[in-house]
């Protein structure tokens, strides 16, 4: 079998394979990474977006941001800020729960991110994203990256610029979400733009958007040239996913997965249980349903079964009934 992708590497930090999961509000918490792990495949991971500001006082042991387990690794932590001045602290807090990387949020499009100059709005910020990726630089000997979108609108000449400004700060990988800011899911998304990307750095340039499948992977990477693929929501959907790509597109020498659609999503609960405040539960229960469910042709009676559910125990029991049927 060819191999079609060759770990990155990127200071200390080996991603081997090169597949890293992209990180989703609700969805990317310990719960989910120990599934993912589970399966193999999983080159990085990645934590919810943190806030920089909040972070400093977060608990790890409570904290549903912050909780993991030794299984979970190698693990990037994503920050949301807008200011240089939230750094220092924010730094040395990752640096106290032993984070293998961390990732500057550039591209969440979200109104009530941009509304404090965060996310996107830093590509439309550059020099706000020179000095808080220069702040970063100064306050970490750990892989720095950065994940951003292709920008507003189609062009060229300012998204290169904004790319290799973060190359020349010090940003070690960039992720590209491979869509506009104001482009829906629904959009198919614009790999041949991330290959213009990759042709301007030099620094690893990982493909995120639009991959579901093996062969979406396959597709992805012939048009865009990226050094490694970030799956987000083909991840949440389909937890095996990262081992089905590894397998066939990395080499890797993983075990073929076998699925039980009704055993992951028991897991899933059972982490949930034992790892989360009861009022931290039902909500990443919901999130994670709604992407889940569509593994099944009646998946939305599972989906608004359990959101519709007033505890965790009630939804598991919902669920439970759901996969009786054989639905």
């Amino acid at each position: 079998m060819q191999t079609l992708l060759r770990p990155i590497v990127i200071r200390d930090l080996q991603i081997d394979p090169p597949l890293l999961l992209a990180p989703m509000a609700g969805l990317t918490h310990s719960a989910l990474r120990q599934i993912l792990f589970g399966f193999g495949g999983v080159g990085l991971a990645s934590t919810e977006m943190l806030s920089a500001k909040r972070l400093p006082t977060e608990s790890p042991r409570i904290s549903p941001y912050l909780i993991r387990t030794p299984s979970e690794r190698p693990l990037s932590y994503q920050l949301l800020t807008s200011t240089p001045d939230e750094i220092a602290a924010a730094m040395e807090a990752l640096h106290a729960v032993k984070a293998e990387a961390i990732d500057l949020n550039m591209g969440c499009p979200a109104a009530a991110v941009g509304k404090f100059g965060a996310g996107f709005s830093l590509m439309e910020q550059p020099e706000a994203a020179r000095s808080i990726v220069a702040e970063a630089r100064k306050r970490t000997r750990l892989p720095l990256t950065a994940k951003i979108r292709l920008g507003s609108e189609l062009d060229e000449a300012k998204l290169k610029s904004f790319c290799t400004m973060l190359q020349d700060e010090g940003i070690d990988l960039l992720s590209v979400h491979a869509r506009l800011k104001n482009e829906s899911f629904a959009r198919r998304p614009r790999w041949e733009l991330i290959r213009s990307v990759k042709q301007w750095l030099t620094i690893p340039v990982v493909a995120n958007g639009g991959i579901f499948s093996v062969l979406d992977a396959e597709n992805c990477l012939a048009v865009s040239g990226a050094d490694g693929l970030m799956l987000g929501r083909g991840a949440a959907i389909k937890p095996w996913l990262f081992a089905e790509i590894a397998r066939s597109l990395c080499g890797s020498t993983i075990a073929a997965p076998v699925v039980s659609l009704r055993v992951v999503y028991g897991d899933f609960i059972d982490h949930l249980n034992e790892l989360f405040r009861p009022e931290y539960r039902l909500g990443r229960l919901k999130e994670f349903t709604h992407y889940f469910a569509r593994n099944y042709k009646f998946g939305h009676y599972l989906a608004s079964r359990v959101q519709s559910s007033a505890s965790v125990e009630e939804a598991g029991d919902r669920a439970t009934a759901f996969f009786e049927r054989g639905t």
